[in-house]
């Protein structure tokens, strides 16, 4: 919540209600200040048109700055075109370069409204960020939407699933016994549950997945399905969000990312790309990192190519 001073006490998600904020400023509200933040930045994202162009009027720079990126930068990251619109009329520049060496107006390019500004002489996608756009679009489509909160995840590059369980010496699980877990995986006990996966083959590689834990994410099975190769894993924590991990040659190169959320502001150009293509879609981030294909949902959602049993070792220190 706001403070009383500034004049947005009560203020939350919604900056829809143009009105109010009219009200608020001629009353007193700052223009410039909200709850540590600046208040056109969260009308970009969460807010109107109306309630945008009423916000845009009243600052002194349309173009400021906040954790390194304008309004419009929000708005078209987002996927907020009125918005963006808002605050073009309002002076706002399309073409000021921002993270990664990207602008707003090239950024927006590679979405669903690449006529959303003119766009001057010159100025266009490479034919590989047009190739990771498609991408983009494609697997985003063939994946849909689901449910997959609680879902752990390895995107493993280059390998097939046959490949993936000799590695993990992993054995073949009794389907009777998966019947059951699946019809209620978190009665069982999760000593038992944990050591049991799904594996399945696509297109670049192979999917290791369950649907009710974290395992393919454990740094034991990320480095030894990573030999020689690249993966990454996905952990859909239910409690605190989408959890990342990446493994290359059997080492573990990052950990606690943050896949489907948005650019830091040391990314690469790729990465800024990358994060805008696959804003909250975790799943299509981390199998895009990895280079898979996959045509549809099954390799994570179920049912795998094959149901095994992780042998008993320590994971976590591997």
């Amino acid at each position: 919540m706001a403070a009383e001073s500034d004049g947005w006490a009560g203020m939350g998600w919604d900056w829809t209600d143009a009105e109010d904020i009219r009200r608020r400023l001629d009353e007193g509200a700052d223009p410039e200040r909200w709850s540590g933040g600046r208040p056109l930045h969260r009308a970009a994202v969460f807010g109107s048109p109306e309630a945008v162009a009423e916000l845009a009027r009243r600052v002194a720079d349309v173009d400021a700055l906040e954790n390194g990126v304008t309004a419009l930068w929000e708005a078209v990251m987002c996927r907020k075109p009125e918005n963006a619109r808002a605050l073009s009329a309002a002076g706002a520049d399309p073409w000021r370069l921002s993270l990664g060496g990207w602008s707003p107006g090239r950024l927006s390019l590679a979405g669903p409204r690449s006529e959303l500004f003119p766009v001057p002489e010159g100025v266009s996608l490479t034919d590989t960020e047009r190739a990771a756009a498609q991408e983009a679009h494609r697997l985003t489509t063939a994946l849909g939407e689901f449910h997959y909160d609680g879902t752990g995840l390895a995107c493993v590059a280059g390998i097939d699933a046959a490949e993936a369980v000799r590695r993990l010496k992993a054995t073949p699980v009794d389907g009777e016994l998966i019947d059951e877990l699946l019809e209620g995986p978190y009665a069982y006990d999760m000593d038992e549950s944990l050591q049991i996966i799904g594996v399945t083959s696509v297109p670049g590689g192979c999917v290791v997945t369950q649907p009710w834990g974290y395992a393919p994410q454990m740094p034991g099975v990320l480095a030894r399905l990573s030999d020689g190769t690249l993966c990454y894993g996905l952990y859909a924590n239910p409690k605190s969000g989408n959890q990342g991990s990446i493994a290359r040659h059997g080492t573990i190169e990052g950990s606690d990312l943050h896949p489907g959320g948005g650019p830091d502001e040391d990314d690469t150009s790729a990465e800024v790309l990358a994060s805008y293509l696959y804003q909250h879609n975790a799943v299509a981030y981390a199998c895009a990192f990895a280079g898979l294909r996959p045509t549809d949902r099954r390799a994570v959602a179920g049912p795998p190519d094959m149901w095994v049993e992780l042998p008993r070792r320590d994971y976590w220190s591997h």
